[in-house]
């Protein structure tokens, strides 16, 4: 038995896909104890050897929603909800329903590989798999064990690969019981699943949770220097914004200064930096015609 440890805030939000399939399993419980006999419900949903070739294919889904009793079916949901909410919320209800399945598919692929006997039901396949993509986008968020020893998810899903390719080649021909091989088809489903090029990818997954854009180590600049073609769109936009403030300061036409100034890229490389680090307002009525004068030249190339 697991318990996660992170912060209250992780279950804010709603996980539609997470609620729906715990109410799915509980229904199907409450029905088969209390309306329906419980060997009628498992005949009728889980899977047994011989199934395909009686064309009962949905048994591959439906004996993930059925459970032998109280303890299986709480056991199994709490471990679903431990890793479960977290994993929708970065991916979405619809993949993340996707996700279970197949998760489930691959529990029931290697009971049926490995010759499972007995009825196959319960969740357990798909869970792990749910937790096989925790653990590969939060490794090292911890969990109690069993309630009591804290362990990195990472080895907590190690640790349940161990016991259940040990316990598939020890009780592989067992009459019932807990179905090992299944246990391992999910974790290998979803260990697949992370693996493939069209699937959640770890960049995809960031992209969803991050609570802002990824930069490099250099910082954005307001006003790119090395560029020469995003400059000359800089110009004519501010030269377009700040026209009628020319007009407001322009000196007379016999004064001195009304000789168009000649302009070097390092004057407008100083005015625009001037820009981006106090503003348009900041220039004087000498840089601003510095800037028209850049326009102009630019516009009659």
């Amino acid at each position: 038995m697991a318990h996660a440890v992170f912060d209250e805030t992780e279950f804010s939000r709603p996980n539609h896909a997470v609620h729906w399939i715990i109410g799915l399993c509980v229904a199907v419980f409450f029905v088969q104890e209390t309306v329906v006999n419980q060997e009628l419900v498992q005949s009728a949903l889980g899977y047994a050897s011989g199934d395909l070739g009686r064309r009962q294919l949905w048994k591959v889904f439906t004996y993930m929603f059925v459970h032998g009793n109280f303890v299986h079916l709480a056991l199994n949901m709490i471990t679903f909800w431990i890793f479960g909410p977290r994993v929708e919320r970065a991916w979405g209800s619809t993949t993340f329903t996707w996700f279970y399945l197949w998760c489930g598919l691959g529990g029931w692929f290697f009971h049926y590989m490995f010759g499972g006997q007995g009825v196959l039901i319960g969740a357990s396949a798909a869970i792990l798999g749910v937790a096989v993509a925790y653990a590969s986008r939060w490794p090292d968020e911890e969990v109690l064990l069993f309630a009591m020893v804290p362990m990195k998810v990472k080895f907590f899903v190690g640790f349940m690969v161990a016991i259940n390719l040990v316990m598939t080649y020890v009780d592989h021909a067992a009459q019932g019981g807990t179905a090992w091989a299944a246990h391992l088809g999910g974790i290998v489903a979803g260990y697949i699943y992370m693996r493939l090029p069209s699937a959640q990818s770890f960049s995809r997954f960031s992209r969803r949770i991050a609570p802002a854009p990824e930069y490099g180590d250099e910082p954005p600049r307001a006003v790119p220097k090395t560029s020469s073609r995003p400059r000359e769109r800089d110009v004519d936009d501010i030269v377009a914004q700040s026209k009628a403030a020319v007009a407001r300061v322009r000196p007379t036409a016999a004064s001195p200064s009304a000789v168009a100034p000649v302009v070097s890229a390092n004057a407008v490389d100083a005015v625009l930096d001037k820009i981006a680090a106090e503003g348009l307002g900041s220039l004087t009525p000498a840089e601003r015609l510095v800037l028209e004068e850049m326009s102009r030249k630019l516009r009659d190339r």
